[in-house]
This record gives structure tokens, sequence and C-alpha cells, in this order.
């Protein structure tokens, strides 16, 4: 591996967690930092030879005083690159160095044809990138938009929103705008979820066991890995992963139809494990819920009983972590329980449980960000995993 050394540029800033809202001249390395570097997974020849695709960069971080043999990797999701978890938008610490400093190895991956990863329209389709309004009204300010046209206010627990880190979460607000910068082009999911896999189970075959921390789109590509190397995979942490079960989110927490099968494995668009063996998807029974458990949360689809075991996935704790306010308030639960029903310890980890309120979607981001590391940090504490 590559090391670099001689910390200066924006980049090195970032994962030091210094702000980069203003030119950096030179930074000297964190004393809880021994090393970083990076490499890429992944990858082979395509077009008679001529490009790579397939290929995923790596950045990793080492402490002065590793306490687990386990690493940690972090994988974005949509429109996002590792940069979510290399320092907050408003220049404070992000998850990265707060796990260096507690004697974590890390690795953040940018997903294939994704941020330093690269693109490549012949091999990954097109892509598409999200417009200020949309990202302000998902992510960064969605208590702000009143009903229009006689459609209502967003999802129920937007109200609630209150801890983005700038002025007004929208367009002219510098925090914002730095957020905004930092968005990326993203290929379709079907097309993602092989590519994150095969790259997610190189890395692990090259740096052991580990385990892996996803955000929302990636979070199906977790379970992915876990099932491609159950044997590597000492834990999952999906942070508000993508859900719920077989059906894209109805609104108005989001705005897929619900008569349209969008993960017919369950969790996942390609194939996992289950124990009786599954060779069809459509095999699959699923029931949903008479009633939702409250009227601000969505009806659970599950399986029907008896249930199938998920084989795979079950050799490894999980924690979902949600926060208060996101869309995702609405049905992470939903997720938490099909896991539990095939067999996964899992454990729903609300962060309004634990006095932390108000937080969107981009939890890493917002300001209770270094709590929200802590809930982590303390339950993988918890696990015993090394």
């Amino acid at each position: 591996m590559a090391s670099i050394r001689g910390w200066c540029g924006l980049a090195m800033a970032a994962a030091l967690g210094l702000s980069t809202a203003a030119p950096v001249q030179a930074a000297a390395p964190s004393p809880a930092i021994a090393d970083v570097g990076t490499f890429f997974v992944g990858g082979h020849y395509a077009e008679g030879g001529k490009v790579m695709t397939g290929q995923a960069h790596v950045l990793y971080l080492t402490p002065a005083k590793r306490r687990h043999k386990t690493a940690l990797v972090f994988i974005p999701g949509a429109g996002q690159t590792i940069t979510n978890f290399l320092s907050t938008p408003d220049g404070r610490p992000g998850w990265a160095k707060q796990f260096v400093d507690q004697g974590w190895a890390v690795y953040l991956m940018d997903q294939p044809g994704r941020g330093a990863s690269g693109y490549d329209e012949k091999a990954y389709g097109p892509a598409t990138r999200q417009p200020p309004d949309f990202v302000a009204k998902r992510f960064t300010a969605p208590q702000d938009f009143p009903p229009q046209d006689g459609q209502p206010q967003g999802w129920p627990q937007a109200r609630l929103h209150d801890q983005w880190p700038g002025t007004t979460g929208k367009p002219g607000d510098p925090i914002f705008d730095q957020f905004y910068a930092s968005q990326v082009s993203s290929t379709g999911g079907g097309v993602s979820a092989k590519l994150v896999a095969d790259a997610g189970a190189a890395l692990l075959e090259r740096i052991g066991p580990a385990v892996i921390v996803t955000h929302s789109q990636s979070g199906a590509f977790g379970w992915a890995i876990g099932e491609a190397r159950p044997d590597l995979v000492k834990a999952i942490v999906a942070v508000e992963p993508s859900g719920p079960p077989f059906f894209g989110a109805p609104p108005p927490w989001g705005d897929s139809d619900p008569d349209k099968l969008s993960r017919p494995w369950g969790l996942t668009t390609t194939p996992l494990t289950y124990d009786p063996p599954l060779a069809d998807p459509a095999d699959l029974a699923r029931v949903q819920e008479a009633a939702p458990e409250r009227p601000d949360l969505v009806r659970c689809w599950r399986q029907a009983e008896p249930a199938r075991r998920l084989a795979n996935l079950s050799r490894f704790p999980v924690m979902i972590l949600m926060s208060e306010a996101s869309y995702h308030a609405g049905y992470d639960h939903c997720t938490a329980r099909y896991l539990t029903q095939a067999g996964v310890k899992t454990d729903l980890v609300r962060m309004a449980d634990h006095g932390l309120h108000g937080d969107g979607h981009m939890l890493m981001l917002e300001k209770h960000s270094a709590e929200a590391a802590k809930l982590i940090e303390t339950w993988l504490d918890g696990r015993k995993l090394d």
C-alpha cells in the first residue's frame, strides 16, 4: 500500500477533520493517525483491454495505537462519496477520524463508478444528479417546505428536523453550498448492486475481517457483501439502509409505487441465501401487517410464517441506526423486523431514544454526528468482535 505523508491539500485536511471551506496550506498529522494511503480493489479490463471498469477507490487511515483487530469499512450512499465520513460541511471532524481516535483502522470505499473510483458511461450506463431543491427538501431543510397543490408537507417527522449545522439548509447558505458541492452523479441501483458487492468482497479479501458501515442506498449493497463473504464480515452497521423490505417507501416517506416489487429477495435485488433454500424469489411468500404501528409509520411487509432463515446474514450481528426526523423514520423499523424474523441478530437503535432529537437522513453530518458515532462505537464494543 502506498503511504502518503506530508499532510497537505484539501483531501488530507478533510481526513484530519479540518475545515475545507478555506484554502489549506499545510496541516500537521493527527497524533492518533499513524498512516494514510489509497489503493484500488476489484476491476477488470474491458473493450478489448482499452479500459478498466468495476474498480473501487479505497482511502485508509490507520491508528497509532490500534485497539481492534477488526477494521471498519465505510460505504456512502447514492450521490455521495467518502467525503461524508471525512469531515462535516461546517468543518467538524468526521466519523473516520473519530473512529481512528478510538483505535480502529478505517477504510473508506467510493462505489465503483463514483468519486475517485472513476466513471465510464459505456460500462455503467447513464448517471443522474439531484438538483439543489431536492437535496434541501430531502436532507437539509425538510421542515421548511410547506404544502403545495393540496399535497401534504413531506413526511410526518420532517417537522422535527432542526439539527442541520447551517443557517437555512438551502442554496446560498455556505454550509448547504459546501454539502451540495460534494454531491456527484450516480448510476442506477441495479448496476451498482453487483459492482459494490464484488468490490466490497475484494476489499475484505485484501484487508481481512471487518465491520461494514453502510448508509442509505449502500445498505442493500452491505447485505450483498455479507451474503458473499459472511466469513469476513464481523458485523454490519446499517445507517438508515435502503428499504423497507420488498417494496419502496410509499408517499409521503418516498415516491415509490406501492404495488411495484423493488426488492424481490426481501432486502435486495441480488440473490440472498435462505434456509429452506429459495431458488426463485417469487417463492418468497410475504404478508403485510393490517395496520401500521402508528399513523406516522408505514405498514410493514414480512415473510409469511413459517419464515425462511437468512443463512449467511444470520452469521453476524446487525445494527440499524436511525434518526428522528428523516424520511426513514417511517420505515426503518420494518427492515429491522424483517431481519429479526429471518434469524439475524438485529438491534434497532433510535437516536431519539438516547436523547438525540431532530436529526435528518444525513446524520453523520448534522449537529449530533459525534454522538451518533458514539452510539455505533458503544454497540461495537458490546459485540466483542475481536
